[in-house]
């Protein structure tokens, strides 16, 4: 019988979302061994870690899942990409209901400390300490479409072609997929002409602050649903400070997160 902390960490309606994209358990051909955990009871530990933050030691026993089993199965699954799979699959809901806002998408980052590992580096706000930076790109409501992981001393403006060339293709309430937007807002730190001229390429207007033109006040109208989407993915205590030495791990992580940020804001979910 699952526990009250299970299911409201892992509800019956994300279960059903997940459970099709995890890769099926395959036994020894000579038979034997032993039976395989619940991948229910081990996706919702994963669930629990990103959520509060804790290391994978501290466990609660009430999930019935080891430590070894747990962060090899996470392991497992990020390798196999199940998190962005879950992610477009959350989002292909949205699109069906009509609850994407392709007005415009928005672009932003953070940063955060790291330990040593991959996708690190000398963060210039925190005195060159290991960071690492998140980058987000939402739709015109700060729903996030993709999420990316840099060095903490990358600049924003580096991780700009990646993010908008990788939109996913997203169903529609009518039609054909759709991955174009009509603008694309960004601060000042993308004010930049190739930058630019790589959206009019795409046939996607600018409205990207520029340098000594537009006041602050003016980018506020738009930039804060993209920072309340950075505080939401803040609100996952794995993402506030990176403990992940493979950075493979760490994008799982966010991914993930981005994956039940976008659950919680379909209309059937609790």
């Amino acid at each position: 019988m699952e526990s009250s902390l299970a299911l409201r960490l892992v509800p019956d309606d994300l279960w059903e979302l997940v459970e099709p994209l995890l890769p099926r358990f395959e036994g020894r051909w000579q038979g034997g061994g032993t039976a395989p955990i619940e991948d229910r009871a081990v996706f919702t530990a994963v669930v629990y870690v990103l959520t509060s933050g804790c290391a994978w030691r501290h466990l609660p026993a009430e999930f019935g899942v080891s430590v070894p089993t747990a962060h090899r199965r996470f392991q497992a699954w990020t390798r196999a990409g199940v998190w962005p799979r879950l992610h477009r699959k959350i989002l292909d809901l949205h699109g069906a209901a009509g609850q994407v806002d392709w007005s415009s998408v928005i672009v932003d980052a953070a940063s955060l400390r790291a330990k040593k590992g991959e996708l690190t580096g000398p963060n210039p706000v925190d005195r060159g300490k290991p960071g690492s930076k998140i980058h987000v790109l939402t739709d015109a409501d700060g729903l996030p479409l993709v999420v990316a992981v840099s060095t903490a001393n990358l600049h924003d403006s580096g991780a700009f072609v990646p993010l908008v060339a990788s939109i996913p293709a997203i169903r529609s309430r009518r039609g054909p997929r759709r991955r174009r937007p009509d603008k694309l807002r960004a601060d000042k730190a993308y004010d930049q002409p190739e930058l630019r001229r790589f959206l009019r390429r795409r046939g996607i207007a600018v409205r990207i602050a520029r340098r000594g033109v537009d006041s602050v006040e003016r980018l506020g109208r738009y930039r804060w649903k993209v920072e309340r989407t950075l505080a939401w993915l803040g609100g996952y205590r794995r993402l506030t400070v990176r403990y992940e030495r493979n950075g493979r791990n760490f994008l799982g992580f966010l991914c993930l997160a981005a994956a039940i940020t976008c659950w919680k804001k379909l209309p059937h979910s609790t």
